[in-house]
């Protein structure tokens, strides 16, 4: 379980980053990292700075699909959770 963990740490943490680093880029006018990329990350377990980072840095806030796109995985992860938290119950 720890290394499970350690891992949702460091996506969720790498996923703040690289939001940054799109707003960074952003504001210069250079080339930004593909929305694939960031909705990857998201989808791999790092919803949670995905959410974080676009309320902290108010970055891709209201672009669409990419927030659509986001709330579908959200939504998702949520629902399996509730499930395996239901499953562990019973089990």
């Amino acid at each position: 379980m720890l290394p499970v963990l350690a891992m949702l740490v460091v996506v969720n943490v790498w996923t703040i980053l690289l939001f940054a680093h799109d707003k960074a880029r952003a504001r210069a006018g250079g080339r930004r990292v593909p929305e694939a990329h960031l909705l990857r990350l998201a989808l791999v377990g790092g919803t949670p700075g995905a959410l974080l980072a676009r309320r902290w840095l108010r970055h891709k806030s209201r672009k669409q699909p990419f927030s659509s796109r986001l709330r579908v995985i959200a939504i998702g992860q949520a629902a399996l959770l509730v499930l395996g938290l239901l499953l562990a119950a019973r089990g």
